[in-house]
């Protein structure tokens, strides 16, 4: 018997019954047609609260329409499949962009360092809840050396070692402490060889200790980019054989970032979304720029396709058209991008195109960070067969350790 509502306020007297608070009445009575009729809508969980006590009192007496609600509820279950616990990651984007219109910060971050900040709490919330086992869990990083696949074998630990190692690259060029501390190399700065002096200058493998000085970096380079403006986005980093500017540098480092979560997520069997659509479009820009000095550099290592000795008798000056393949990249985020095959200093020319390739937006990516060989990208290729294998491993040849 349900207790009787009282009220603390009036020292425990007694307050009127909620409407329709008396006991249900019993179900009304419908013949087998009318309620064989209402089992699609009992369903969809469509009928009145009458209708759906008198569908289920009669599927306790016949089995026929027991069967059928059955199969109805499976066929309900087909339109409504469950969804991923997993955030969206465009949510963390949408969410701040609807705080920020009510309360705009004080201190903006720049556009161009939003997706470093996006990636880095996405991988962060991904190592939240991790225990030893899952940091001590095997991860094999992969790149391509510019002829064939290469791979270094680590852990989920030494892989946020090495982001944090390169980070520093960006750390450095802010006047911020470098990670590595005197165990810096000289003279080549390189992120392969900050890496491979981090994890040597450990007494011990990496463990999850390493999280906090990786979170704290990071924090570090946002808050400071933010407190020194946009202007500081033309910031020379160096990378040892090459430099960007700081806002291509944060964007390469997003990029990493979202590379080596996947890795890790892969290591722990858990699934990784691909970053929002417009950061993702800021990765994708940057390595087809990235690309004339790609081709350029595979030509002075003697490692160009078989149509490139045409290229080299087609150079042209800096500034002026010349040859270009026209990259598609297609899905979320995509775009076109003329890429000028002659010179880094080429400027794409759709009336000097000999070729069309089109590929994934994510597919793209993946080939520029080493994960696949440019063998087997599925790409749509339309014109010079030999510039579109020499642009798959330019893209290929992004990649490094």
């Amino acid at each position: 018997m349900p207790l009787p509502r009282t009220s603390l306020e009036d020292g425990g007297g007694s307050l009127p019954a909620l409407p329709g608070a008396g006991a249900a009445g019993p179900p009304p009575v419908l013949g087998h047609r009318v309620l064989k009729s209402l089992l699609g809508a009992w369903a969809l969980a469509a009928c009145s609260a009458e209708e759906a006590r008198a569908v289920e009192e009669h599927l306790g007496t016949c089995g026929t329409c027991a069967d059928e609600a059955l199969r109805l509820r499976d066929a309900v279950g087909l339109l409504h499949p469950p969804e991923t616990l997993d955030l969206d990651p465009a949510l963390r984007a949408r969410v701040l962009d609807h705080c920020l219109d009510r309360r705009p910060p004080r201190i903006p971050i720049p556009a161009w360092a939003k997706p470093f900040d996006a990636e880095a709490a996405r991988l962060d919330a991904l190592l939240q809840d991790f225990g030893d086992a899952e940091w001590h869990a095997p991860v094999r990083l992969r790149w391509f050396d510019g002829v064939a696949p290469a791979s270094r074998r680590t852990t989920v630990a030494g892989v946020i070692a090495h982001l944090m190692a390169v980070d520093g690259l960006v750390a450095v060029a802010l006047g911020l402490k470098d990670p590595l501390g005197g165990a810096a190399p000289d003279g080549v700065p390189g992120p392969a060889d900050r890496t491979e002096a981090y994890w040597k200058g450990s007494h011990f493998p990496p463990t999850r200790s390493v999280r906090g000085p990786w979170r704290d970096q990071v924090h570090g380079i946002v808050r400071t980019v933010a407190f020194t403006g946009g202007g500081a986005g033309k910031l020379a980093v160096s990378y040892g054989d090459f430099t960007l500017p700081l806002h291509d540098a944060m964007t390469d480092r997003a990029f990493e970032c979202w590379v080596h979560a996947e890795d890790i997520a892969d290591a722990v069997d858990y699934p990784y979304d691909p970053p929002a659509p417009r950061h993702l479009h800021d990765m994708i820009d940057l390595a087809a720029r990235m690309l004339p000095s790609a081709l350029a550099a595979r030509r002075r290592a003697g490692l160009s396709g078989p149509g490139d000795g045409a290229a080299a008798r087609h150079l042209v000056a800096a500034g002026a058209p010349g040859r270009s393949v026209r990259l598609e990249i297609e899905g979320s985020g995509g775009g076109e991008w003329l890429v000028p095959l002659d010179s880094p200093a080429a400027v794409g020319s759709s009336a000097h195109e000999v070729a069309h390739v089109a590929l994934d937006g994510v597919e793209f990516c993946h080939l520029a960070a080493g994960r696949m060989e440019p063998e087997e990208a599925v790409a749509g290729q339309l014109g010079d067969r030999a510039a579109i294998k020499e642009l798959l491993f330019a893209t290929a040849s992004l990649s490094r350790l």
